[in-house]
């Protein structure tokens, strides 16, 4: 008999985690975001609806419809992982998004759902709200796993190091290992490598996301001076920004840099279409990554869809969907390990009462 598991995705955004959890045959039905430009993205590719509401005001009878009266019932709630990011100097309590993860923990609390999930970044750990969060589910009867860990180990063509904790009311639960998935590390290569190329400012007629931002005069400079997986301390004095010569900015080696194509891409951030704004300068060519390279990247299908046919396409804002999703990869390896788990459950209890 199939494993029957249906998913409500809190903080779903553009639907990295919905399409990596379906990929793992778990029944996504529905995607909780504040942000309007996810629902097209979520619904056109994940078969889900989506509903336009902050989690803080969202009930439990808002979600309960959606579960199956014969189905395992999982909640996920990837709460924005800005405020907790080594990126954010100024994190503090007082940032609202600070306190989403207890929101999360309220939903949890009143639905009791089988399994609950969720991913963030390694900094959550160290934070007062986490252990919080923690002690809410051991008392509502979880037992529970977490471990950070890097997603290229687990096939994504990306470093990106996050949290991962997965919680069960049926008993032991923990992610499956890379070994144990049988996973092939991906390279910049095999992710981007037969994408048609492109030159600065310009898209591709058949794919408007596979689109780079133009370069200024001095940054084309730049870029044709830097060398595959190098910084830019191999430029030339006159090419060098003014901060980088300063003692304080010296150490700010992965800025204005290229990918190496033998190694996994960096971490895509909101901003990876920037060649400024990290090691997002494409191995050969003379351009930042495409908006496209950004998804693929972050694991998503070279077909899935971020705006309808003929809308404009504000490189800003599907940047920030790319950069803030959870990986569809990390999403299937989740889902798999969430599978495995009641499937041992499912057979311990069978062999109990045999």
């Amino acid at each position: 008999m199939d494993i029957k598991v249906d998913a409500i995705d809190l903080f779903c955004g553009a639907g990295g985690l919905a399409h990596g959890l379906q990929k793992s045959n778990i029944n996504v039905q529905l995607g909780i975001d504040i942000e309007p430009s996810c629902q097209y993205p979520f619904e056109e590719n994940n078969n889900a609806k989506f509903l336009l509401k902050s989690v803080k005001d969202i009930t439990k009878d808002e979600i309960e419809k959606f579960y199956g009266e014969n189905s395992y019932k999982l909640l996920a709630g990837c709460a924005p992982c800005q405020t907790f990011s080594t990126y954010n100097s100024k994190a503090c309590s007082s940032d609202n998004r600070w306190w989403l993860l207890l929101e999360f923990s309220r939903l949890v609390s009143e639905i009791l759902p089988d399994v609950v999930t969720m991913e963030n970044v390694p900094g959550l750990a160290k934070q007062e709200v986490f252990f919080k969060f923690l002690k809410q589910l051991q008392n509502n009867g979880y037992e529970v796993f977490y471990e950070v860990i890097n997603s290229a180990d687990y096939g994504l063509p990306q470093n990106r190091k996050r949290l991962v904790l997965l919680a069960s009311r049926l008993g032991s639960i923990r992610l499956l290992t890379p070994i144990e998935l049988n996973v092939k590390l991906k390279t910049v290569k095999d992710a981007i490598g037969k994408l048609p190329p492109l030159k600065d400012g310009e898209f591709y007629e058949k794919d408007p996301l596979h689109q780079s931002a133009e370069l200024t005069d001095i940054n084309k400079k730049r870029i044709r001076a830097s060398k595959e997986g190098g910084t830019w301390q191999d430029w030339s004095e006159d090419l060098i920004a003014e901060c980088h010569k300063k003692d304080t900015g010296k150490s700010y080696k992965s800025v204005y840099a290229r990918m190496s194509w033998d190694k996994p891409a960096p971490t895509m951030t909101t901003q990876f279409y920037g060649f400024g704004n990290g090691r997002f300068g494409h191995p050969e060519q003379d351009r930042a990554i495409s908006l496209r390279e950004g998804a693929i990247f972050q694991g998503f299908p070279k077909t899935y869809k971020f705006v309808p046919k003929g809308e404009p396409i504000i490189k800003t804002k599907i940047a920030r969907m790319i950069g803030n999703a959870v990986p569809v990869k990390l999403g299937e390896v989740i889902g798999k390990s969430i599978i495995a788990h009641i499937k041992q459950i499912e057979k311990v209890n069978k062999n109990f009462v045999a």
